[in-house]
């Protein structure tokens, strides 16, 4: 190189930063891509996906055949710096090529082309791919070579290079990829996709229509109040049982109401005739498999049971719907009756409301892992029925029991507690009853 000119050699320097800056920003780019819409990519028939995908299926081989190739460049990079310093500084050259050089591939063949390939991974790793794919072929061999012993020490240190990661989202992993994909996705849409993803968490039991709530139809009652039960339903599907609801012989849908007048009066065994045969559900059923399984047996409405056969309530396909996309219809006389905001703070809500739908609309954190409802997480509270008005505070919550109608708790007042919070183990704080 003594005879080789400065000119050819600073040229053949400058080569050799842009090569190394290459492969410092392939390596970053092609690690930070994202491996989901790499295989939507590669599903439109994008040329640099598929490149990348390819290279991307043996990581090491990648990851050997770039720092092989960066380091040739930088160690030959540093060979001709170090004859260019010492041609015109002499013996000093040595030091002043070592720093020099070492700042300036820090500066533009690592950090800047780095920090370029990871704010852009994709316009870095695409046109990058169509160099590496044919390199790593021309380069096989020794990428074999050196990744086979390389192995080998993983081995003996305890990994296995075999082992791919598992490229898996968890659901909680997916669950933040909706929450956090804000400008891309609409507000209300990822609502759905969250409501979506809690369905696996609930079960019928959480969302049915109580016992004690089921609308349907005596069959063993006078025609009179099995007519006038018929005209005033409000719903399209109607229980039909004997003289109790746990005796159900089907269900009756309103649109052939027609078919079991007779003249205007009843026709009872037209009536049972016309009716479905009851469908059951288990209580701990999942919503996410209620809702295949009313899709697969073409059902719109069940009743929940325990494990004994007892009825314990009443769930319709539209109950799990509106735990995806939210209240279909909205009745806000009942809804006002429910839950009442006052200005101090605290909130007058019936003893019936479910605790979920409170904790949606309020954006509380009551517990939801007993009681379904406000007045059964109270008396939970509390381990007896109170015979006057009590306070207890639950979670960080206090409730006022206002109001008591025979055998259930029909008024209770929450003040949300924002000094004070009950840890999870600790037990509800009941305050004297009074008057």
């Amino acid at each position: 190189m003594n005879e080789t000119s400065l000119g050819l050699l600073f040229g053949a320097l400058a080569i050799l930063i842009l090569v190394s800056a290459f492969f410092s920003s392939s390596e970053t780019s092609m690690m930070s891509l994202n491996r989901y819409r790499l295989k939507h990519l590669k599903g439109t028939g994008h040329r640099g996906a598929r490149r990348a995908i390819k290279l991307l299926q043996r990581p090491d081989r990648l990851i050997g055949l770039i720092l092989i190739g960066n380091n040739l460049v930088n160690i030959l990079a540093s060979a001709i710096a170090t004859v260019i310093a010492i041609r015109l500084f002499g013996d000093a050259g040595i030091a002043i090529a070592t720093l020099v050089l070492t700042l300036v591939i820090l500066i533009f063949a690592e950090i800047t082309p780095k920090t370029i390939a990871a704010l852009h991974p994709e316009r870095v790793a695409f046109p990058a791919s169509a160099l590496l794919l044919p390199l790593q072929k021309l380069l096989m061999p020794l990428v074999l070579a050196i990744n086979s012993l390389t192995n080998g020490i993983l081995k003996l240190m305890g990994f296995s290079p075999d082992e791919a990661g598992d490229d898996a989202v968890s659901q909680e992993e997916l669950r933040t990829i909706v929450t956090e994909s804000a400008s891309m996705i609409p507000s209300r849409h990822r609502r759905m996709l969250v409501n979506i993803l809690d369905l696996e968490q609930m079960t019928v039991n959480d969302i049915m229509a109580p016992r004690n709530e089921i609308y349907g139809i005596d069959i063993e009652a006078p025609d009179e109040a099995v007519m006038r039960q018929l005209k005033n339903s409000g719903h399209t599907r109607l229980p039909l049982y004997r003289d109790d609801i746990n005796q159900i012989e089907g269900v009756f849908h309103m649109r052939k109401l027609s078919r079991v007048l007779d003249g205007g009066r009843l026709n009872r065994q037209a009536l049972r005739e016309e009716a479905e045969a009851p469908y059951f559900i288990p209580e701990n059923t999942p919503l996410n498999t209620q809702l295949l399984h009313f899709q697969r047996q073409k059902k719109r409405l069940g009743m929940v049971v325990d494990e004994y056969g007892d009825i314990l309530g009443l769930v319709a396909l539209e109950d799990i719907l509106e735990e995806i996309v939210g209240k279909f219809t909205s009745n806000l006389v009942e809804e006002n009756e429910e839950i009442i905001s006052h200005p101090d703070g605290s909130t007058t809500c019936s003893g019936t409301v479910s605790i979920r739908d409170l904790n949606k609309q309020r954006e509380w954190n009551l517990p939801t892992d007993g009681p379904k409802t406000l007045s059964g997480l109270a008396l939970e509270a509390l381990e007896a029925f109170p015979n006057a008005r009590t306070s207890v505070r639950i979670a960080g919550y206090q409730l006022d029991i206002e109001e008591i109608a025979k055998t259930q708790i029909s008024k209770i007042r929450v003040w949300p507690l924002e000094t004070e919070a009950a840890s999870d183990d600790e037990r509800p704080e009941i305050e004297s009853p009074h008057s």
